[in-house]
């Protein structure tokens, strides 16, 4: 089994469920690779685009790593207070809204594309 097997299936219920959809959704469908990361799953193809975090309340968040540059038309991200990061909650598949997840994802795709992501270091 590989790392991110090994965390997806280490969850319960909900979280099991979004993570194991989530992880497919990217790397077959999108075709973005996948990586262990700071105990997470994240998500890249020229550089890093998204990682899926667990909360502790039987939630997922996907989270967009350059969320300060994404046009957020849809209205469903959320900064958390975070300068750069912005994230989906997701808290079961049935109430995820995948069409709009889906803009937001091949937005961030064409931004990893078409504009080199610079480390800001203040």
């Amino acid at each position: 089994m590989s790392a991110i097997s090994d965390f997806i299936f280490s969850k319960e219920g909900n979280q099991k469920e979004i993570l194991e959809f989530f992880h497919n959704f990217l790397t077959t469908e999108i075709g973005l690779d996948a990586k262990i990361r700071y105990k997470i799953p994240f998500y890249f193809d020229r550089s890093w685009i998204c990682y899926l975090n667990p909360y502790k309340n039987d939630q997922i968040e996907l989270a967009f790593l350059r969320g300060n540059e994404l046009s957020n038309a849809q209205g469903i991200l959320d900064f958390r207070d975070r300068k750069q990061v912005s994230g989906i909650v997701l808290s079961s598949l049935k109430d995820c809204p995948m069409d709009l997840i889906n803009e937001v994802l091949q937005e961030a795709i064409l931004l990893d594309e078409t504009v080199p992501y610079n480390v800001r270091k203040k």
